[in-house]
């Protein structure tokens, strides 16, 4: 099974809600939840790059897709 950062969710739906359900719901998880200590001689971006993507370590950047790219059903 490989690894994500976007988990997915299916909110309880009553037999009498008038409005149609949004189903499956997702939401992003920052990678710091899956790095406990922080491991010795990570690779590292270089200094313009970390700049840009706001994190000197690869492994603790994410994308942040926007909702609609996620996969989520569009409401």
């Amino acid at each position: 099974m490989s690894h994500t950062h976007t988990k997915y969710y299916y909110p309880y739906v009553s037999p009498f809600d008038p409005c149609k359900p949004i189903s499956p719901k997702s939401y992003v998880t920052p990678p710091q939840l899956y790095l406990g200590f922080q491991p010795p001689n990570l690779p590292q971006y270089d200094p313009k790059e970390a700049l840009f993507r706001g994190t000197l370590w690869p492994a603790l950047y994410s994308k942040y897709d926007k909702k609609g790219d996620r996969g989520d059903v569009n409401e």
